[in-house]
């Protein structure tokens, strides 16, 4: 049976990150997830903007660690070589009750720490974004705001963790915790039982079933589901990103650019039961798109070309639940060896890199020896985007591989060689939207219309299987049934 000092629980952008933080240490670090690939709960769905901080209340956990990560993702993303773009966020009024929101958020930002913020007039916010609504009387400019790919930092950190020795499991879902004499002292999985000092419940929208396992009650889940919409990039709206005044329960119906230039809106927020409800709906998106019309008016539903939904796990008490229950600690019934966090909704994205660096002092401080690595490595390299290459660079990178010379996504420029290296990465992708997530292929105009026959055959040869064995995201979503003719590609 293996040993390991301490299992991750869910490989989100949260998880991903505690793994990356842990690797820097000479410990055995296992982390799973039970889908087949890395960030697919609600850091999947996400709209991918490093919150300012000034949004949560004073004294919070997401005002804390949300103000703390914004200020660790320049030097996180230089050494994951991940897009990031600090290029500020506008929270636009409406009314003169908005314009009075703007201050109270202002001083709210304040107490939390958050530099770099002042109330500009409409006007000024229009001369940056000419597409906003002139019904815009001002805005509260925070210059720390930025956006972020949030499948990309996930994927990056847990690569980064992965050369660092900590082993990743893909397709392995927790079943139960194992409890000896008022401790956690494993995992049991649909892939066999692992044993360990510490657990760390990254488990997102399923983080209050794990705290259940635990047998820490008290605490729920409730999925709230966020609609969005993306445009073409050709028809980029805005440059920067612009919120409405918020709401008790959501920030409101954003508008904002992306770090590859296409426009997102969203998202609506509603409380659901089913956590397996990723469904759009009809009424959901026209909300979306009234919501985003009142801050950008001129947003046109035939440049849509993407919508989809998330899941965010919307916790009980409003806050970031984060505590740690000491090994040994049988006090109430409370078993020791686990680190709990859960609720870990927006800002969670912007919060995450703190909420790494929290578990990895939380542990120390109770009892786990840490010794640092002396051969870390904490670059992970940029894969080549062939798309944002010079022509003179293009043309080395093909004659090194001629696989970099063959398009496969007309849209996004994607080439074969990038889709190879994906696959064969650190984290491999072993599915289509794994290629997806990595090299943006199928992300453009077409939505995959041209690429996916190609990458299906792609993913075939490379793995080693049949087409009809390719999938879109894990066993059960086959993309292919049958051959079209005997002896033609099964296309």
């Amino acid at each position: 049976m293996d040993y390991y000092d301490v299992i991750i629980i869910g490989a989100g952008v949260v998880g991903c990150l505690t793994a990356r933080a842990l690797s820097r240490y000479k410990l055995r670090v296992l982390l799973l997830e039970k889908a087949s690939d890395v960030g697919t709960g609600a850091t999947k769905a996400n709209t991918g903007i490093v919150h300012a901080g000034y949004n949560p209340l004073p004294g919070t956990n997401k005002a804390k660690f949300n103000v703390r990560g914004n200020r660790m993702y320049p030097q996180l993303c230089a050494e994951l070589n991940v897009p990031y773009e600090r290029q500020g966020d506008y929270v636009v009024a409406l009314s003169q009750e908005d314009m009075r929101t703007l201050e109270e958020l202002q001083d709210r930002g304040r107490r939390n720490g958050v530099p770099g913020m002042e109330i500009v007039t409409g006007d000024e916010v229009r001369s940056a974004e000419p597409a906003l609504t002139p019904q815009a009387l001002g805005a509260l400019w925070a210059s720390t705001g930025g956006i972020v790919d949030p499948f990309l930092i996930t994927i990056a950190a847990a690569e980064n963790a992965v050369t660092n020795g900590v082993r990743l499991l893909l397709e392995t879902e927790a079943l139960g915790l194992i409890k000896e004499e008022g401790r956690i002292v494993g995992v049991r999985t649909n892939r066999g039982t692992f044993r360990c000092r510490w657990v760390v419940n990254c488990a997102g929208i399923h983080s209050d079933e794990v705290m259940a396992w635990a047998g820490l009650d008290g605490f729920a889940i409730t999925p709230r589901k966020g609609e969005y919409y993306v445009f073409d990039k050709a028809k980029s709206a805005v440059k920067t990103i612009l919120f409405p005044c918020p709401t008790p329960i959501s920030k409101g119906i954003m508008v904002t650019t992306t770090t590859h230039g296409n426009t997102l809106i969203g998202p609506n927020a509603q409380n659901i039961e089913n956590k397996g409800d990723r469904a759009v709906t009809s009424q959901g998106l026209a909300e979306v798109l009234e919501g985003a019309r009142r801050l950008v008016p001129s947003l046109d539903e035939r440049d849509v070309i993407a919508v989809f939904a998330g899941l965010r796990p919307s916790g009980s008490t409003g806050d970031f639940l984060i505590e740690v229950h000491q090994v040994g600690a049988t006090a109430c019934g409370r078993p020791g060896g686990f680190v709990n966090l859960a609720g870990i909704e927006s800002p969670g994205l912007a919060a995450a890199p703190a909420l790494a660096q929290w578990v990895v002092e939380a542990l120390q401080e109770h009892g786990l020896e840490m010794e640092e690595k002396r051969d870390l490595n904490p670059i992970r390299p940029s894969p080549p985007r062939f798309n944002e290459l010079s022509r003179e660079e293009q043309a080395a990178l093909i004659e090194r591989d001629p696989r970099y010379g063959r398009i496969v996504c007309r849209c996004e420029m994607v080439t074969e060689g990038e889709i190879v290296r994906a696959i064969h990465s650190p984290v491999p992708a072993h599915t289509y939207d794994a290629i997806k997530r990595r090299t943006r292929c199928g992300t453009g105009r077409c939505q995959g219309a041209f690429d996916t026959p190609r990458v299906i055959n792609i993913l075939a040869r490379e793995l080693g299987i049949s087409p009809l064995e390719v999938t879109k995201k894990g066993r059960g979503s086959e993309l292919v049934l049958r051959e079209t003719r005997e002896g033609g590609d099964a296309l």
